[in-house]
């Protein structure tokens, strides 16, 4: 899009009264932050279940955890959250 011939509200922002040329925007979208924080909890290794544990390759609720168990769980993490906000799309908007 070409913006040389136009102004600065034609463009989105505010015009000469102050206010926005655009349609109101809803408030902050809260999806992401409560899918992160649910997944944050479920995910800890340790808490619920750990993948691979010592012994076995999935234990629950041992409160124990290992390297590898903390990086398979950030990469399931990340693409669950990846799932949930971007494929999905969750929002939850707050006014």
């Amino acid at each position: 899009m070409n913006y040389a011939g136009m102004n600065y509200a034609d463009r989105g922002g505010m015009n000469a009264a102050g206010s926005s040329s655009m349609s109101p925007r809803p408030g902050t979208d809260w999806g992401p932050i409560i899918v992160a924080v649910i997944l944050f909890v479920v995910l800890s290794p340790g808490l619920l279940f750990q993948l691979p544990s010592r012994t076995r390759v999935v234990e629950f609720g041992n409160m124990a955890t290992s390297a590898i168990a903390i990086l398979v769980h950030a990469v399931i993490f990340f693409c669950l959250l990846t799932i949930f906000v971007v494929a999905i799309g969750i929002h939850v908007y707050a006014a």
